[in-house]
């Protein structure tokens, strides 16, 4: 994943660098380059999420109040039986 690595520069306040050192220290890490990465790969994936919501928000109103409630009815009782 982090093979392809690339130096570069970012400016951090002093509270998130002494975070992040400290969350490196507790996994054993020397810097906190990887826990950046990770961070930019996390936020990177959610922002395909966002849009999904943005389009979920798009849909409140569509359905009346009782077939929103039979929706997640339905939906709840496939959750419960789901394999």
């Amino acid at each position: 994943m982090y093979n392809d690595l690339m130096r570069t520069t970012i400016e951090i306040s002093e509270a998130h660098r002494a975070a992040l050192m400290r969350l490196a220290a507790e996994r054993g890490e020397r810097g906190f380059s990887r826990i950046v990465g990770e961070a930019v790969d996390a936020y990177l994936s959610g922002l395909g999420l966002t849009e999904d919501r943005r389009d979920a928000a798009r849909l409140r109103g569509v359905l009346s109040e009782d077939q929103a409630r039979d929706l997640e009815s339905r939906v709840r009782t496939l959750r419960e039986n789901w394999r």
